[in-house]
C-alpha cells in the first residue's frame, strides 16, 4: 500500500445507480414543491380572494352605454319619428352612416375589468319613421334599474352582528375553559 491508498476506498466510488436515483429524487420533489406552490396560489385565490385583491391594481366599476328600461321601451309605437324615438329612448350610442335606418342602444357594465352585464337594443327606421325593434330583455323600471345599479357598485356593508372568524374561535376558547 501506498501512502495515498486507505482501506475504505470502497466508499469514496460513487455508484452510477445512486447518482441516477439521486438525481430525479431531486427532480420530483422540485416538481412536488413547485405544484404545490401554485396549487397553494390559486386555492388562495379561490377560497380567500381578499388577500390577493390589495396585490392587483385597482379597476373602477365601469357603466357605460346606453340605461333603457322597459318603461322606456313600452313607449314605444310604431310610426314615431326619430325625434320622437330620441326623446323616449335618448341619444343612440351607435350611427352608423352606412345604416341610416337602424340605431342601436348598447349598455355594458364592467367590474374589476370583467363584463358582468351586457345589453343590446336596436330601433329600425323606414321612410324616418320606426317600423320594429328588438333586443335582450331591459329591467323593468327606472327604479329597478337605479336599484340594480347600486347594488352592483356599492357591497353590502358587513353585519355588526358578525364576529368574524377570530370572535367565533375566541367564543369557542371562552366557553371550553
Amino acid at each position: 500500500m501506498t501512502d495515498g491508498e486507505s482501506y475504505n476506498n470502497h466508499l469514496s466510488v460513487r455508484s452510477p445507480l445512486n447518482s441516477v436515483t439521486a438525481h430525479w429524487s431531486r427532480r420530483v420533489t422540485l416538481l412536488f414543491f413547485a405544484s404545490a406552490f401554485v396549487a397553494g396560489c390559486s386555492t388562495l385565490e379561490t377560497y380567500m380572494p381578499a388577500t390577493t385583491r390589495p396585490l392587483t391594481v385597482y379597476k373602477i366599476d365601469i357603466n357605460q352605454g346606453n340605461y333603457l328600461s322597459q318603461d322606456m321601451v313600452d313607449k314605444l309605437k310604431a310610426g314615431m319619428t326619430r325625434p320622437q324615438v330620441r326623446t323616449v329612448l335618448g341619444t343612440p350610442l351607435v350611427t352608423s352612416a352606412f345604416r341610416d335606418n337602424r340605431w342601436d342602444y348598447v349598455y355594458e357594465f364592467q367590474r374589476q375589468g370583467k363584463i358582468q352585464e351586457h345589453r343590446q337594443f336596436t330601433v329600425y327606421f323606414v321612410d324616418d319613421k320606426l317600423a320594429r325593434w328588438e333586443g335582450d330583455e331591459m329591467p323593468q323600471s327606472i327604479v329597478e334599474l337605479n336599484r340594480a345599479a347600486g347594488e352592483k357598485a356599492m357591497k353590502p356593508e358587513p353585519s355588526a352582528d358578525d364576529k368574524g372568524f377570530f370572535g367565533k374561535l375566541w367564543d369557542i376558547l371562552k366557553s371550553g375553559f
